[in-house]
């Protein structure tokens, strides 16, 4: 026989019947004996409290809830039964409300709700209910028996709590049993004393109810029908990429149950826990789905961690002074008063030292468990050997469960690793001797972040970077290609998964928790309704709660640079084409280093020195291997290094500019690479980098420009003015010529001293061939003193840089995927 348990969502509206009775016949089809257990209708307990709480105070209002209630038990019954029917079922059913109104008038007039009272207004939700159920069954021509599990569960008259008299009621069930067939529909939750009077099984009662039924008559199996697709790895509420475990031993539900997790309830497992019997927790609305199924020893028990959960709402008792170290009973004496105060203890923490033991308690219970640990250690506080208690509230406890972590090295490290990088900070810790299970406490702010931070560590197949791309000019658009063109490569040979999504421009932004379709995200962008606000960025970030956010910023904004600390607090890495950042006041460039350290994110910017040439990581990989920075030499304009790579004698040098802007190279306003200005800030990072505090001012720019064209009031008057200056630049070109060298322009960074300069170099400069618009720096160090270390290659333009922002955003990945092997 199988025992299946319908909870009250299962029941939550008629037309769920017609899905449920199917499942029935299905299972009776195979096995001629069935029991189905059925829970109140949804909300229908809740509200039978409310309803005696209201009786009690003595407010007529209830009077109008239970005409609701009524109501809604008869609109329950229209749909489902013809007019020929209704009339026997509801007559029953008055029979039950009228019962029911008076115990609750009685409750009215007394001004009184015993735990009695109350267990027998609650008995009337499953009474009710099941009443409805097999009547419909038997309408269906099934052989269907209403079973009240009052005349079979005996309990004592812990009211509320009722603890079941086993041998009793075990004989009763199988007596029965064994004279009855056919389709059982059996009231959960409710049981009564060997008096008759009714009580209930308290929290998963009805769940208890199955379990103790399929011991008795050791069933084939125990099926928990519910409303999602069995028991999960964590709360699908709260974690998104929570999945269905396919199988649980019975000690990982046990755990699983007791820190959080809804779908069963701990003392529901043990009956069939005792008799070995399978406990299955089925999807009502997706009965095809296998669900869960609890056994021991299950085959293939999956990974070493099956699951992770939560309880959301706990406070912290630390108990704690020289008094206790070495002195026996301490432990006895704490748990003993906390137990007669009838305080429940979550979790338990001790230091080896015997110093201090904390406990884990529910805040309701905080006032009297303070009250009781004060009385039993009176005299030690007032003799100053036990510290006054301390209570810290707001907590949670995330719990790591899974048979398998027994005798596993590195769980534990991965666990607290996860927690690290979100900076969380971990309040107290527990785990047994058996390792089934590591318990953290945390900060309640933090469970969500740390639900999600620690299933990723455990369970996520691919590493998932989540993007929010700043600025869709020419950089950012071709990035945005060249992630989706690259997209299967990261998910086949990196499980890597970079999802945009977020995309924003000075006007519009989009955001889309699934991603942002990267075939059609311009005319989306266009089309979206939200103007771009830094603030509602920032608070849809937090809201969203993703883990490995990074910020890409692909503007030149100098309002969004400002934004960048409270991207980093929180807790969202950097990736900055945007060199502004990186340039302004040296306090602001240590800020967001050391924030990003702080909150243990990234902040890159290798495409502030040289597109997607590796200069800045290499220039770190110098210096943290030990090597000492002598000088800097580079060219680090593409513009620049066009426009000097093609001066030579015979050639304008006004017509090599209006060439570069043509081709462009240059910014609209040639003046603007001219200057040196962006080639000073390259120049200024890399000198910051080595850990010289500098400014801009600092550098010395020599100016290629005479001052006529630099004052010209327009483009059009620049380039008037530099061909009147061109006999200039043909005196400078000729003198170069002559003494057998050629023109560059190079940033020299020496002695702590930087500075940009038109110098003629030789053949044996490393400078003397380059070639188009490529960049080139050289690094003489210590190890590299004789021959300096070379990197050149292409400097500017869309294609490169985009590519250098990717590679940032890569090692950010690849710091996760690093992280996640285990």
């Amino acid at each position: 026989m199988k025992v299946l348990k319908f909870g009250g969502t299962s029941v939550g509206k008629p037309e769920n019947l017609k899905t449920i009775f199917r499942i029935i016949t299905d299972a009776y089809q195979k096995d001629n004996a069935i029991t189905a257990v059925f829970s109140a209708l949804s909300g229908v307990t809740d509200e039978l409290i409310h309803i005696s709480r209201l009786a009690a105070r003595r407010d007529r209002s209830y009077e109008n809830r239970f005409e609701w209630l009524y109501n809604r038990h008869l609109q329950f019954i229209g749909p489902l039964f013809p007019d020929e029917i209704k009339p026997e079922l509801i007559e029953t059913t008055d029979r039950l409300f009228a019962e029911l109104r008076e115990i609750v008038h009685g409750i009215f007039l007394l001004k009184e709700l015993s735990n009695r009272s109350l267990d027998l207004v609650m008995s009337f939700g499953e009474r009710l209910s099941n009443t409805i159920v097999a009547r419909y069954g038997q309408l269906l021509g099934l052989p269907v028996h209403y079973l009240d599990t009052r005349q079979l569960i005996v309990t004592d008259d812990n009211f509320g709590a009722a603890r079941i008299q086993m041998d009793i009621t075990v004989e009763k069930i199988w007596n029965y049993y064994r004279s009855n067939s056919g389709i059982q529909i059996v009231t959960g939750f409710i049981a009564a004393t060997e008096e008759g009077i009714t009580t209930t099984l308290g929290r998963g009662g009805s769940d208890f109810t199955a379990s103790v039924i399929a011991a008795a008559v050791d069933a084939e199996e125990v099926q928990i029908w519910t409303d999602v697709n069995g028991v999960m790895s964590a709360d699908p509420n709260k974690v998104r990429e929570a999945f269905s475990l396919r199988e649980l031993s019975y000690e990982e539900a046990m755990e699983l149950s007791h820190f959080g997790a809804r779908v069963l309830h701990p003392p529901t497992i043990q009956p069939a826990m005792d008799k070995d019997i399978p406990v299955r927790i089925m999807n009502t609305f997706n009965p095809e789905f296998p669900g869960t199924v609890i056994k021991s020893n299950p085959v293939g028990n999956g990974g070493f961690v099956k699951g992770i959960t939560s309880i959301s709402n706990i406070s912290l008792l630390t108990i704690q002074g020289s008094g206790m170290v070495g002195v026996t009973g301490v432990s006895s004496r704490l748990f003993g008063s906390l137990a007669k105060a009838e305080v429940n203890v979550i979790l338990i923490s001790q230091a080896s030292s015997e110093h201090s033991i904390c406990v884990a308690i529910t805040p309701d219970s905080v006032k009297k468990a303070k009250s009781a640990i004060e009385r039993e250690f009176v005299l030690e506080i007032t003799a100053h050997m036990v510290n006054p208690l301390i209570v810290e509230n707001d907590l949670a406890i995330l719990a790591v469960v899974g048979e398998r972590m027994r005798k596993t090295t590195g769980l534990a490290g991965r666990l607290f690793n996860a927690l690290g990088e979100k900076a969380i900070n971990v309040v107290a810790i527990a785990q047994g001797s058996s390792e089934l299970n590591i318990s953290i406490v945390i900060s309640k702010k933090d469970e969500l972040m740390a639900l999600n931070a620690v299933h990723d560590a455990f369970f996520a197949r691919q590493s998932q970077i989540n993007l929010f791309v700043m600025g869709v000019g020419l950089i950012g658009s071709t990035l945005l290609k060249q992630i989706r063109d690259n997209y299967q490569t990261f998910v086949s040979e990196h499980a890597l998964n970079l999802k945009v999504v977020g995309i924003a421009n000075s006007r519009k932004m989009l955001i889309d928790e699934a991603g942002v379709d990267l075939d059609s995200w311009p005319a989306m962008l266009g089309d979206s309704p939200v103007m771009t606000d830094l603030n509602q960025l920032l608070a849809e970030i937090r809201h969203l709660n993703l883990s490995n956010n990074v910020l890409v910023d692909c503007t030149a904004s100098a309002e969004l640079v400002d934004f960048y600390e409270k991207f980093l607090a929180a807790r969202t890495s950097i990736v900055a084409a945007n060199k502004l950042g990186n340039t302004g006041s040296y306090s602001q460039y240590q800020k967001f280093r050391q924030l990003a350290k702080e909150k243990n994110v990234h902040f890159l910017y290798e495409t502030n020195a040289g597109a997607a040439l590796p200069i800045i990581s290499t220039l770190r990989d110098l210096i943290n291997s030990g090597d000492r920075i002598i000088k800097i030499e580079a060219i680090l304009s593409g513009t620049i290094s066009y426009i000097f790579n093609n001066f030579q004698p015979g050639k304008k040098f006004s017509s090599i500019v209006k060439d570069a802007q043509e081709k462009g190279y240059t910014e609209p306003d040639p003046r603007d690479d001219l200057s040196g200005q962006d080639f000073a800030r390259k120049l200024l990072i890399l000198a910051r980098e080595i850990g010289i505090p500098m400014d801009l001012a600092d550098i010395h720019i020599d100016p290629i420009l005479p001052e006529n064209c630099q004052i010209a009031k327009s483009v059009n008057a620049f380039f008037h003015e530099l061909e009147k200056s061109d006999p200039h630049f043909d005196a400078i070109i000729d003198t170069a010529s002559a003494n057998g060298k050629v023109l560059r322009y190079i940033a020299n960074f020496e002695n702590s001293s930087a500075a940009i300069r038109l110098e003629e170099i030789d053949d044996a400069h490393p400078f003397h061939s380059l070639k188009g618009s490529d960049n080139i720096i050289a690094f003489t160090t210590s190890r590299y003193s004789e021959n300096p270390l070379v990197i050149k290659g292409a400097g500017a333009g869309a294609e490169v840089t985009a590519a250098g922002v990717l590679a940032d955003i890569f090692k950010i990945a690849h710091s996760v995927i690093k992280k996640r092997s285990f």
